[in-house]
């Protein structure tokens, strides 16, 4: 009974490393964009043109591909 359970749970946390790995991609993105310039919103934001948040977003981009790699992989083996 409980064999059914299992799979489930595995199916589950796939889909939400996933969503946790698309999230961080999707802020990279966005403190990319702000630290460089691009996205000034809102107007008042400390990041804003700020080099240090390209860096910082690269990294967290960089470390969703990541997760979104593992996961992807974790999904073909089991």
């Amino acid at each position: 009974m409980w064999h059914r359970f299992i799979g489930k749970g595995r199916s589950m946390s796939r889909t939400v490393g996933y969503v946790v790995g698309l999230l961080m991609i999707l802020l990279g993105l966005i403190w990319i964009a702000q630290g460089s310039g691009y996205f000034p919103y809102p107007s008042s934001s400390f990041m804003i043109n700020q080099s240090i948040w390209v860096l910082w977003g690269g990294i967290m981009a960089a470390a969703g591909i990541a997760v979104t790699i593992i996961i992807s992989r974790l999904r073909r083996r089991g």
